[in-house]
């Protein structure tokens, strides 16, 4: 066969790019799932026309193809806090130095302001 693949291999299915996020979330300790929820309903409200994916493993969100912003749980890397970042596309210069990744032990009220008002700054 012309693209390498033997008669007997099987294609993969293509899965979805929410699909494989909810997935690599449900699988997430509680804690985390519960975050990253919290952080994917944000999105979805705050920015919808961006597209759910995943991004060396972490629930990302990307806008033209390119990941805008990331939830990575505490539990990647056995680390005591999961993080929210942006990438470089990100529309968050602020003169010569801006944060382009915040530490979340907790994801309440206050905190999901905030990344409300980082989203839609870095959406542009």
């Amino acid at each position: 066969m012309a693209d390498g693949m033997r008669a007997s291999e099987p294609k993969k299915k293509k899965v979805d790019g929410l699909t494989e996020l909810l997935e690599n979330v449900s699988a997430m300790p509680a804690h985390d799932q519960a975050m990253a929820m919290r952080f994917h309903s944000i999105i979805e409200r705050t920015a919808p026309s961006l597209k759910p994916r995943l991004w060396y493993g972490m629930p990302a969100y990307a806008k033209d193809g390119k990941v805008l912003c990331f939830f990575q749980s505490a539990s990647k890397f056995k680390a005591r806090y999961a993080t929210f970042g942006f990438e470089e596309t990100a529309a968050l210069d602020d003169g010569a130095m801006w944060p382009t990744s915040y530490a979340l032990t907790e994801l309440g009220d206050e905190e999901e302001a905030r990344i409300e008002e980082l989203v839609r700054k870095a959406v542009g």
